[in-house]
């Protein structure tokens, strides 16, 4: 089983050409940091642009809506998570072209520890493209993670175990969760539960498209659509919010599902044509929220 589930990790390179369209998103509209800035990516942005005119001119959806609706969900959230003292120390699993933790490291300073975990080869080009911050900003790494392993340096605990569990630490992943099939995701989540529970105070935050929310003609073509973009198939895996609360539950996680259109009074990107195609998880350990 871990091996099969290591070589799906490992299969996620496919996830490339999105990662690569997310970062220029993340670029033409602000979000990210200039040595981020990518030749391919802007050349697949491009290349995507007629057809994403074409869909907004008819009022349809656009990648760049939920992406845009999940990234700063996610920051909206992590953002009070640490100005409330909750959390001081954060690792996102599968980063890639990402630039939070630069942002959150410049907007937060010492006062955070974040670790940006990803494969090898991600990681040695971040880690290359990033050098001068990195050696300006001690508290900001980019290591080597096997999200599936059950041990080991690389693992989530091993990356845990570098960190204060009398601090509280959020782990978030973004754009990744639907790539894998449903035992993976639950296998996942099964290792970031235990991870959360060493420390003072733990929340895991994440995007996922859920059934519901996929079922009209329009938004399975949309999803469809994804799922060539990024040459494998797009998981589905619950019907409804509330079947993904039963599955966090089986985990010892008590998991608030998010809409984003329901934040679109403070976050802009919330109010997007196609926000709501996706949903954010706010999760912590149940014996937490008692």
């Amino acid at each position: 089983m871990v091996k099969k589930l290591a070589s799906q990790w490992l299969s996620a390179a496919r996830i490339s050409p999105t990662a690569l369209y997310t970062g220029q998103v993340w670029q033409t509209t602000g979000r990210s940091i200039p040595e981020l800035k990518s030749m391919p990516a802007s050349a697949l942005h491009l290349a995507l642009a007629p057809s994403m005119f074409v869909s907004r001119s008819f009022g349809g959806p656009t990648l760049e809506d939920f992406l845009l609706a999940r990234h700063d969900l996610i920051d909206h959230h992590l953002t009070e998570l640490i100005e409330s003292g909750k959390v001081t120390q954060i690792i996102e699993i599968a980063a890639g072209l990402s630039p939070r933790g630069s942002r959150f490291v410049e907007r937060y300073g010492d006062k955070i520890t974040y670790i940006e975990a990803d494969l090898p080869g991600m990681v040695a080009q971040k880690k290359k493209l990033l050098a001068t911050r990195l050696r300006a900003c001690p508290n900001h790494h980019i290591k080597v993670v096997d999200a599936f392993a059950e041990q080991g340096a690389h693992s989530l605990d091993g990356l845990a175990m570098q960190l204060d569990t009398s601090q509280g630490l959020a782990v978030v992943t973004e754009g990744l969760l639907n790539y894998f099939d449903k035992d993976s995701v639950l296998n996942l989540w099964t290792r970031i539960s235990s991870t959360l529970a060493q420390f003072q105070q733990g929340a895991y935050l994440s995007d996922i498209h859920l059934q519901a929310q996929n079922s009209d003609p329009l938004a399975q073509a949309f999803v469809a659509g994804l799922g060539i973009f990024v040459r494998g198939k797009v998981h589905l895996h619950f019907e409804t919010a509330g079947h993904l609360q039963l599955a966090m539950e089986e985990l010892g996680m008590a998991c608030q599902v998010l809409k984003p259109s329901d934040f679109a009074a403070q976050i802009p990107a919330c109010s997007g044509k196609g926000a709501d195609f996706c949903r954010i998880l706010f999760a912590r350990p149940a014996s937490a929220v008692k």
